[in-house]
């Protein structure tokens, strides 16, 4: 049987653990470093890794959610809205494509990565300093990259489990509010005592890092670490809004429409996932789905569960409970 110190995994993988007990499922840790576990009820035995990574999914379609390029191949085919991209596999590839993109925006990032690493958000792009520097980033994290025409709109991560999609959040990226008094280095700081924040999820949320992402960030909207915000100002760090890098979550379960909530769906079928994280802009929740107000932009294959239940701000929807629903358990 599990021993009680389960809570040192990620706590993706401690809600599944906490729902099994509660329904007299035996669990065994495996690999501790690797949340990987076994669960057992009678003759029935599954095995989970990472909370999400189940038998439930085939192998391809993680490996086809992990190539973003693929991926978009797939969803377009299936009618549905994704940027417009260019592939690029060297640096000079990249700078010769630089005239294309000025004064657009993009994303600039690797085919092949999750939590948002390696990703740079050019607005207006004017500078061949700041293109070269984020193709180089996103190279660090993979051997070809993607640039994306940037979209307008609120980002928001549907869960999708089996038929349904259980939650919906809104993640804000990294961000502090100003008193007035405190630096930027120092609000970070403070948020950062945040109990709901840590690292390497086994909290809700995740510790902002003040690196080169968020200097470069700052630095475009003429601010650097040491800058004070006036009060009440909220000063952006990123542009992207994981969880991972010191987001904020909002959940919008119920805000937004069964429509998208079928296109999430759709777009997990298209790839044959059974659970997987669809992160979707859309323009106007008021409006109805059209090419021009959504786009997905991401497929994720291993999708933390920890957010949806514990979010910054809105309802626990204690999607554990669908995973082991899906498991038949």
């Amino acid at each position: 049987m599990i021993s009680k110190d389960y809570k040192s995994l990620e706590l993706s993988t401690q809600l599944i653990i906490k729902e099994a007990l509660k329904r007299k499922i035996e669990v065994e840790v495996l690999d501790w470093e690797d949340n990987f576990i076994r669960l057992k009820k009678g003759d029935k035995v599954e095995y989970i890794k990472q909370a999400t990574r189940t038998s439930a999914d085939t192998y391809i379609a993680p490996l086809i959610m992990e190539n973003k390029e693929v991926t978009k191949i797939i969803l377009k085919e299936y009618g549905l809205s994704v940027p417009e991209s260019l592939t690029i596999r060297s640096v000079e590839d990249a700078m010769a494509a630089y005239p294309k993109f000025v004064t657009k925006d993009i994303v600039v990032k690797p085919k092949s990565t999750n939590f948002g690493k390696g990703i740079t958000i050019l607005k207006k792009l004017n500078s061949q300093k700041e293109f070269l520097d984020a193709v180089q980033y996103a190279f660090k994290e993979d051997k070809t990259l993607l640039i994306e025409d940037f979209i307008e709109g609120k980002e928001y991560r549907f869960l999708v489990i089996g038929d349904e999609v259980p939650a919906i959040l809104h993640r804000v990226p990294a961000n502090v509010k100003g008193d007035g008094v405190h630096s930027i280095r120092e609000l970070v700081k403070i948020k950062n005592q945040d109990p709901l924040r840590g690292k390497n999820y086994v909290t809700p949320l995740e510790k902002i890092n003040l690196g080169h992402v968020e200097e470069e960030f700052l630095k475009a909207q003429g601010k650097d670490f040491d800058y004070i915000p006036k009060e009440n100002e909220t000063v952006y760090l990123r542009k992207n809004s994981n969880i991972s890098t010191g987001g904020d979550s909002i959940d919008y379960t119920d805000e937004i429409s069964d429509a998208y909530k079928k296109i999430a769906i759709k777009a997990a079928q298209a790839v044959g996932a059974k659970i997987c994280g669809a992160d979707i802009i859309i323009k106007n929740l008021n409006e109805k789905p059209s090419k021009d107000n959504y786009s997905i932009i991401e497929l994720n294959f291993n999708p933390a569960l920890h957010i949806h239940d514990y979010p910054y701000i809105g309802k626990n929807r204690e999607v554990e409970k669908k995973v082991l629903d899906l498991l038949k358990f």
